[in-house]
């Protein structure tokens, strides 16, 4: 066959298509569209990967910059500390003008029942409130507030009534109208003596030299009993006259009878009779107790305590 003769190659397949099924048309024009990029749902996200590693990450929304908070001046500190240390101080003051107050003993007037080193918690609400009840008795108002009498037998911190400022302890014998007086070292109230009784004796040594002592349980008309601490007859105070307790006043006595300055001893030189006015509080219990010698301010005195006195409660 000759070149003319030949069916060209467009016209070869226009015969073709024409011959063809539509089934066979619809292949091949499928067949020869272009194809077209296939668009992934809008609602997955592709993840966005690191420039540093292959992990992904979420975007997050910025965040917006949070201002710096200012630094408070110094100034403010110190205000502060002080605004702590005076409601400290406040809570102490309110706590040790109607609550308790602490009190060491000096002397070994109230012995056997208090010595020297005692550590006491003093009850104030007990006779109610008078001037003495705050520090440095400033002259606020006159008499007691709330104010309820002692017991007879009552250990009381009372303030000396010659200054108003030194703080005595003593027990509470004489009541206003009471007559109180000592005969051949025998205590006798309203003309009545006082139930004593002899527990021990012994001999001391002490600033008076050896001397014989005794312990003597004595019990009150209204029969309250504890122990006193005498050093026999043909003592300074072991006879005295009458004395008569004015309205409003307390007589009273240490334990240690014949050691002791107190209502036995005029005003002028001692205690005399003590206005209901000048009484602190009620002597309620020894916290701890220090032989002498020792100090807070002394470390190596710190053990030297008397274990069998702590927490006794005072009758």
């Amino acid at each position: 066959m000759s070149e003319d003769q030949k069916p060209h190659d467009a016209d070869a397949i226009e015969t073709k298509v024409d011959d063809a099924t539509p089934e066979e048309v619809f292949a091949a024009s499928e067949a020869d569209a272009p194809v077209e990029a296939v668009q992934e749902p809008t609602s997955a996200k592709r993840p966005i990967w690191s420039d540093d590693g292959d992990a992904p990450f979420e975007e997050t929304p910025a965040q917006p910059a949070r201002a710096a908070k200012p630094e408070e001046p110094a100034g403010n500190e110190t205000v502060e500390i002080f605004k702590t240390i005076a409601f400290a101080l406040l809570i102490a003051m309110v706590l040790r003008i109607f609550l308790f107050q602490p009190f060491t003993i000096p002397s070994a007037s109230m012995e056997p029942n208090l010595y020297e080193g005692d550590y006491i918690v003093v009850s104030k609400w007990s006779y109610g409130y008078s001037k003495h009840s705050i520090p440095f008795s400033p002259p606020l108002f006159d008499g007691r507030v709330m104010g309820s009498a002692p017991k007879r037998g009552d250990i009381v911190v009372f303030k000396l009534p010659r200054d108003d400022k030194t703080d005595f302890i003593k027990r509470v014998i004489g009541l206003p109208g009471d007559r109180i007086q000592m005969i051949s070292n025998k205590l006798y109230i309203n003309g009545q003596p006082v139930e004593d009784v002899v527990v021990s004796e012994r001999e001391l040594n002490d600033i008076f030299g050896m001397h014989p002592v005794a312990e003597v349980r004595e019990t009150l008309p209204e029969g309250k009993s504890f122990m006193t601490q005498d050093f026999g007859p043909g003592n300074d105070l072991d006879d005295t006259g009458v004395y008569e307790v004015p309205v409003g006043h307390y007589f009273m006595m240490g334990d240690n009878r014949d050691n002791s300055i107190d209502s036995r001893v005029e005003q002028s030189s001692g205690v005399g009779m003590v206005p209901a006015e000048n009484l602190v509080g009620k002597a309620q219990i020894i916290l701890f107790s220090w032989k002498p010698g020792s100090s807070l301010w002394n470390p190596v005195s710190w053990f030297n305590v008397r274990l069998d006195r702590f927490f006794n409660v005072l009758h």
